[in-house]
């Protein structure tokens, strides 16, 4: 029996980010689709950029997590048009980039982060357009004094 897309895509909420693990790839915005083709569960992954050293990794894990639960004939297809976009980040998604620390991104297009994630000031600074992976900033908040990522908006 083939599980309902409902239920793939909530199994796929519990896959999480290898680089940001309290956010679930789906709240990623990078789980673009599911579909069955036949027999064979066809999940659309869109990586957050082209060379995103996780993209294999991503792609194992959602092939564990559906293995686990009984799904044996899956492709996942890398789909890059159109491109990921932070936009696609979902609410949920944002909120818990907060909780751990991390400033979500400014719709595409904006400048950097909207508040010190710790604080919540808005007296912030960059230090470094890059952070600790390629897709996040160093900045800083000159109330708390702590520096935070933030993720660049793409």
């Amino acid at each position: 029996m083939k599980p309902a897309a409902e239920k793939i895509w909530d199994w796929l909420e519990q896959v999480p980010d290898p680089e940001i693990p309290v956010i679930s790839v789906v709240d990623l915005g990078i789980v673009r689709d599911v579909a069955w083709d036949g027999d064979t569960l066809e999940v659309a992954v869109t990586p957050t950029y082209s060379g995103c050293p996780a993209t294999r990794v991503i792609s194992m894990d959602i092939e564990t997590a559906l293995h686990d639960r009984g799904v044996q004939d899956i492709r996942i297809r890398t789909q890059i048009s159109p491109p990921w976009t932070t936009d696609w980040l979902s609410e949920k998604g944002r909120a818990k980039l907060i909780e751990y620390g991390i400033a979500p991104p400014q719709p595409a297009g904006g400048g950097g982060p909207e508040a010190c994630p710790r604080c919540d000031s808005r007296d912030v600074e960059r230090i470094s357009q890059f952070g600790s992976t390629p897709c996040k900033a160093q900045w800083r908040c000159r109330d708390c004094l702590e520096p935070f990522d933030y993720f660049k908006c793409i």
